[in-house]
């Protein structure tokens, strides 16, 4: 699975890597369960286009 990212002042998706995604998240949210949040945005981008916490955006690669 290849999740992609985008900043809301970003305009092109790039893939990131599960150590950066987990980076961002931590920065996003604070260290707070960082691999459960992931394991969340995974689930949730199956079912749907893409998901936004904090200022990012997450979606599976096309």
């Amino acid at each position: 699975m290849i999740i992609q990212t985008k900043y809301h002042y970003e305009r092109v998706w790039s893939d990131t890597s599960e150590k950066d995604l987990l980076k961002i998240i931590e920065e996003e949210i604070g260290n707070i369960d960082t691999k459960g949040t992931l394991l969340y945005i995974k689930e949730a981008i199956k079912n749907t286009k893409e998901i936004t916490i904090g200022s990012c955006k997450f979606r599976l690669s096309k």
